[in-house]
């Protein structure tokens, strides 16, 4: 058989794997004993260990932080490195199906996960198998290595590269192909304020996706219901307005999509504070927030707006709450390649506190980048064009953060094809069933050649 019939041959199989991984509600909660990142982590990738060690490779769980199965001989290794928790679902969030029980309509299937990255995770397995079968006389050791917490900061492969220390080669499917050989930097922060007249306020699911939906209850006659529906018809956002006895609920409908493409979605949550404002409501919190967000994506108000010739600069506010009369949300910022997170927060410098709101950066990822003619890369990118005859497509920079960041000598490289809208982050996240087999066949030539890479 060619590698191209095992990989098709594989196709029940594969489908039967991802079934069951996106079954388990893999989003981070409470730490538990021997779960640092909550039980579904912890199961998943539990059950994801059986099933390499079933296929008879050598398989060690890192303190149920991340985990791998390995095989081949010699000193050095290329590293396969996938992520098995996920981003928060919910049907209430606009999904047509059950995020979490993977359903196949046509030659797609849906369900949290299937694209980002749980399908690519399930594809490499069966790559590994494919290149096992081939009886390949491999000179490196090839290692799957599966993380449970890239979602939300990446801890678990922190950890992994503490004990274990990076890869020789390594590549991670969770970005594009034909390869990614750039990701700019993040940093990570939050905003709070205690004036505001807002009575309650929540919106949002995680720092790192747009804002899908927002709601906020505030006094009764404390603004121009006209202005309000006016501005929100002019932008074509969706809302509902609630009269309760003794306040107005206010719901804004926007469109979740990752932070590192803003542009994808739209904000609820500035949608919704903005909207406030044309509408006359005077506070000081709001005042705060248009002033320094607004609907901007791209750090106009906070003086931060820049780009090199790879890319522009995003901030993306995704969480908003209120407690104990406190309003706080947060800041995910992705910069330029070139740049540093230093020189991005000089440029904040003043107008990071004022009367009405502080803004604090906790967390900062400096960026990654590859020479395109370097082996990895070229290694890579071929190992692609040989498999799609694709040869136009090129390699590139993105704003999204990857374990390539985490792990030495690793790009992203994989799942996604170019031109296809995986949904990833949002309702309704799916991937052709021919893209995972696709992912499958390039897999295993990605490891061949850098198998014979020197």
């Amino acid at each position: 058989m060619t590698i191209h019939e095992m990989a098709v041959s594989c196709e029940e199989e594969l489908l039967d794997r991802l079934g069951r991984l996106v079954r388990i509600k893999s989003v981070r909660s409470e730490p538990l004993p021997d779960a640092p990142f909550g039980a579904g982590p912890r199961q998943v990738l539990d059950c994801a260990l059986e099933m390499l060690k079933e296929d008879g490779f050598r398989t060690v769980d890192v303190d149920h932080y991340a985990g791998y199965a390995e095989m081949g001989e010699g000193e050095q290794v290329i590293g396969i490195i996938g992520h098995l928790d996920v981003v928060p679902a919910s049907e209430a969030d606009g999904w047509h199906t059950d995020p979490f029980m993977m359903e196949r309509i046509g030659d797609t299937v849906y369900g949290r996960g299937t694209a980002d990255d749980k399908g690519a995770v399930v594809s490499a397995m069966m790559a590994m198998k494919i290149v096992r079968d081939l009886g390949v006389p491999l000179k490196k050791r090839v290692r799957l290595i599966m993380g449970t917490n890239e979602e939300s900061g990446s801890a678990c492969m922190k950890h992994y590269v503490q004990k274990y220390g990076s890869v020789d080669y390594g590549f991670t499917p969770d970005g594009e192909f034909p390869g990614v050989y750039g990701e700019k930097g993040i940093l990570a922060g939050t905003y709070r304020s205690k004036k505001t007249e807002i009575l309650d306020i929540k919106g949002g699911t995680a720092g790192n996706v747009v804002a899908g939906k927002c709601t906020a209850a505030v006094k009764k006659n404390s603004y121009s219901s006209k202005k309000l529906a006016d501005f929100f018809h002019q932008n074509s956002i969706e809302f509902l307005v609630e009269e309760k006895e003794d306040r107005d609920v206010i719901t804004v409908e926007g469109k979740p999509a990752h932070a590192a493409v803003p542009w994808l979605g739209v904000n609820a949550i500035s949608c919704l504070l903005c909207g406030l404002k044309e509408a006359g409501f005077s506070d000081p919190f709001v005042d705060f927030y248009c002033s320094h967000f607004g609907l901007y994506w791209d750090g106009t108000l906070l003086g931060c707006k820049c780009s090199d010739e790879y890319g522009e600069l995003t901030d993306n506010q995704g969480v908003i709450s209120m407690e104990d009369g406190t309003i706080s949300g947060t800041i995910n910022i992705r910069f330029p390649v070139t740049m540093s997170a230093r020189e991005v927060l000089d440029r904040m410098q003043d107008r990071l506190e004022d009367a009405n709101g502080i803004i604090e950066f906790h967390r900062s990822v400096d960026p990654l980048f590859f020479p395109p003619d370097s082996v990895l890369v070229t290694s890579l990118v071929d190992a692609y064009r040989s498999v799609t005859g694709d040869t136009e497509a090129e390699p590139l920079v993105i704003g999204g953060g990857t374990y390539a960041k985490t792990v030495g000598n690793t790009i992203a490289f994989g799942c996604a094809f170019p031109g296809y809208d995986y949904h990833l982050h949002d309702a309704d996240e799916n991937c052709p069933v021919d893209h995972l087999l696709k992912q499958v066949e390039i897999y295993v030539q990605a490891i061949l050649n850098l198998n014979e890479a020197e």
